[in-house]
């Protein structure tokens, strides 16, 4: 696996993260703006438990989202307004569901047009143009675009993006991804007549190398760790907290759609792969801000609880985060979240993990 050099990224998006904090006050008085992108994928199709919420769920999402006065805005929207350097509402939403599956169609989108509200597909095209019957048409997307649908890429095949085949030169696995995302590209723009500038990484898999490529086309991206959209978030590995029916009772959805971003400046390792130390440690700097506590910082591992939390400097904000164990799966994240002061809701920062040398699962 090769990967691309990534500090003069890094190095630029701390500037940047620097000149807001400073921008904005040390000690600011109101928390930090964010919204919270939710991330679906199946609805109503209990075969499929770690990727399906049941209607039940999610008339139960839509429900708590009216009653409690979110706004749900269009994914675009909200990046629109995180390139202008906009504060966002303290309660905004955006809706996303992963792959055009034929679900989507018939369950969500009657619910979401019912409430008029916008909502974000991601779709992977060559599912699409071989008519498998399990994905939505291109006809229903067309319909669906009218009625506060939008549409954008997840690639053409869905691959695991970050896997050189076997002989494969980096050069060639460049070439045959970059070949890949602009034909799912080129038939969202054919078929729909609009394809916007947002990607979201199959699986939520990425490392710098895919990441540079996104980069290079001018897109904006999207994993699957959890956490909140902000000003602090890297645009090329955005946070959104998956849906599916362990993670998705109405008590868990509300403390993830309440949550607030935590003020990450830096990360370090950015590249998530970590098949050379396993279990991974990460170095964070967390901006001082006046509502959170961040003596109650917890976090905690994939599968495993609470993860060793070491502070270097508490005052300046840099702490290291350890899980107690290997990681055995491919995939894995830290979650860190320290409670507010002034509204008991809780700052959420997630960082994903990935075991390359493990079969894909």
């Amino acid at each position: 696996m090769f990967v691309l050099p990534t500090m003069r990224h890094s190095q630029l998006r701390l500037l940047t993260l620097i000149t807001i904090l400073l921008l904005s006050g040390a000690a600011q008085a109101s928390p930090p703006s964010g919204a919270v992108v939710l991330m679906y994928h199946h609805f109503g199709e209990a075969r499929y438990p770690t990727t399906n919420v049941s209607l039940q769920q999610f008339d139960a999402h839509l429900s708590y989202l009216a009653q409690n006065r979110f706004e749900v805005w269009p994914l675009e929207e909200i990046i629109a307004q995180l390139k202008a350097a906009k504060p966002l509402p303290s309660r905004v939403v955006a809706i996303t569901i992963d792959d055009a599956y034929r679900s989507i169609y018939d369950h969500a989108y009657p619910r979401l047009k019912a409430r008029g509200w916008p909502f974000t597909v991601f779709v992977s095209t060559d599912a699409v143009d071989k008519k498998m019957p399990a994905f939505m048409s291109w006809d229903q997307m067309r319909e669906m675009q009218g009625h506060g649908a939008s549409f954008a890429n997840h690639s053409s095949r869905h691959d695991y993006l970050i896997t050189q085949q076997k002989g494969e030169p980096f050069s060639a696995w460049q070439q045959r991804i970059r070949t890949d995302l602009q034909h799912a590209q080129q038939r969202l723009q054919q078929e729909l007549e609009r394809a916007l500038p947002l990607f979201a990484y199959p699986y939520g898999e990425y490392n710098p190398a895919l990441q540079q490529i996104i980069k290079e086309f001018g897109w904006t991206a999207f994993g699957q760790q959890s956490g909140v959209v902000s000003q602090y978030s890297d645009r090329l590995a955005l946070p959104r907290y998956p849906m599916a029916e362990q993670f998705a009772d109405l008590g868990q959805f509300e403390t993830k759609v309440m949550s607030l971003p935590l003020p990450v400046l830096s990360a370090a390792p950015v590249d998530p792969i970590i098949d050379r130390q396993n279990p991974p440690r990460l170095q964070l700097t967390v901006a001082q801000h006046q509502d959170i506590q961040l003596d109650q910082l917890n976090c905690f591992a994939s599968n495993q609880g609470a993860a060793k939390v070491t502070w270097i400097n508490r005052k300046r904000g840099q702490l290291t985060v350890e899980a107690h164990k290997p990681f055995g799966s491919r995939r894995s994240r830290y979650n860190c979240t320290a409670p507010s002061r002034a509204s008991g809701r809780y700052y959420w920062y997630s960082h994903p993990w990935i075991r390359t040398s493990v079969e894909h699962d």
